[in-house]
């Protein structure tokens, strides 16, 4: 285990002070997948006390719980004591924790390709669990009895199909027949929780297939009822020759790449106004449906408390995404006020997997990166050619109407039409010309 420095300095003071350490979890799996660990989750037999007397900066972030957090070389690490777990009363904590050895910690975890440990300075594997199987049939399989282990922690519900999914692997029968039947009890999680748990989804290379699931397991109908709606939603086939809207919702999402969080809703929430808006003219239409979308993307992103900027980037998003269609008709000015719209780069990807994940025409994607690629910094944002000074010399007086003259004044600029500052005072003096004071009557 190529240990980074922060961790390796935690793990050898521990082990001088005679402690046992290993490191357990997500580390270990990525670590035997042939990938970078993300983070370091140290366990060792040291009380949280203990530990605290061994850092200069430690974090007591849930002693409760046997987990302190280190600070070492600039870097937070957390330590946690071998633990086994009381009975859980809530749906996500247990009533109190009692002293364990290893075994005894691996037994009490969630899914085997977790349950495994390993000696951070040896790379010796210790598996109690059958992880290292799991993980090389690849399959996400609950430690002991599935329905125990989700009466646990409900999240772990979520968990299931988010590993699944990340991962490429199929769930146990056993494991998956529990999660079907305890769906209902992921109304007991936080909406926080669900939200970063379906964020990591949205993130992840499997995205639509992690949708599928959360379907298929009857949780999306707790979560998001809203998107249940596409299932079985005709669309006219000329244009998405695909199938209903939940299949080419799913196929948006397989195309999207490398999405943030911003991008990953956008994709999923992008047709979500489609089943409100459905009409029937000659042809299936949905006339407006990214508004409808939008403001119904705004009221699921606030339900899971994304952050503000978040749903309104992401309705935003939603309210733009037909907006491409019109692109090749738009006056120059238009136009370029789009290409330099902050999140163009993400409508830009969106549009591109909404036509693959449809009629597959890219024509307009590419006319949009042509433009983009030849316009100059001063193209998108022209330099201004009149300041407040000069327009109060040219006679207007101060307030909100300097601001209306800007903005007119831009425009006339992007469009082309006013290149130099005499120019300029020439379409001010001409446009607003109700705007200036009257002339003194001569004595």
């Amino acid at each position: 285990m190529n240990l980074d420095r922060g961790a390796r300095a935690v793990v050898q003071r521990l082990r001088a002070a005679g402690y046992q350490v290993l490191l357990a979890g997500g580390c270990v799996r990525d670590a035997l997948m042939g990938m970078p660990p993300r983070d370091w989750d140290i366990v060792t037999d040291a009380a949280p006390e203990q530990v605290q007397t061994l850092f200069e900066r430690t974090i007591p972030v849930g002693v409760r719980f046997g987990i302190v957090v280190v600070i070492s070389h600039g870097n937070p690490y957390e330590v946690a004591r071998f633990r086994g777990d009381d009975v859980y009363v809530d749906g996500r904590r247990p009533a109190r924790i009692v002293d364990a050895d290893p075994e005894q910690d691996a037994r009490r975890r969630d899914f085997t390709i977790n349950g495994m440990f390993m000696d951070p300075l040896t790379g010796r594997v210790i598996d109690y669990v059958g992880g290292r199987q799991d993980l090389q049939t690849r399959l996400i399989r609950a430690i002991g009895d599935p329905p125990t282990r989700f009466a646990e922690d409900r999240l772990r519900l979520l968990r299931a199909v988010r590993f699944a999914s990340s991962l490429g692997f199929d769930i146990d029968a056993d494991t998956w027949n529990a999660i079907q039947r305890q769906a209902e009890g992921i109304m007991q999680i936080s909406a926080e929780r669900i939200r970063d748990e379906l964020t990591r989804i949205l993130t992840s290379p499997g995205s639509a297939r992690g949708m599928q699931l959360l379907l298929d397991s009857g949780m999306l109908s707790r979560i998001l009822p809203e998107l249940v709606e596409l299932r079985g939603l005709a669309q006219p086939p000329e244009f998405h020759p695909e199938g209903d809207t939940w299949t080419h919702t799913l196929q948006v999402l397989r195309f999207l790449r490398h999405p943030d969080t911003l991008l990953g809703w956008a994709g999923l929430l992008h047709d979500i106004g489609k089943a409100r808006t459905r009409i029937f003219d000659c042809r299936i239409r949905f006339h407006g449906h990214e508004k409808v979308g939008a403001d119904m993307a705004q009221t699921i992103l606030r339900r899971l408390r994304l952050s503000n900027d978040a749903v309104a980037s992401v309705s935003w998003l939603v309210k733009a995404h037909m907006r491409l269609r019109e692109a090749p008709r738009m006056r120059p000015g238009r136009l370029k006020r789009l290409l330099r719209e902050p999140l163009f780069g993400c409508l830009l990807e969106l549009h591109r997997a909404d036509c693959l994940g449809s009629h597959g025409d890219l024509s307009l994607y590419d006319f949009c990166r042509r433009r983009l690629a030849a316009l100059e910094p001063a193209d998108r944002r022209p330099p201004r050619l009149l300041t407040g000074h000069d327009l109060r010399r040219l006679g207007f007086e101060p307030g909100p109407l300097f601001r209306t003259i800007m903005e007119a004044l831009e425009e006339e600029q992007l469009e082309g039409r006013v290149c130099t500052a005499r120019q300029a005072e020439e379409f001010v003096r001409r446009r607003f010309a109700s705007a200036l004071p009257a002339a003194d009557d001569p004595v």
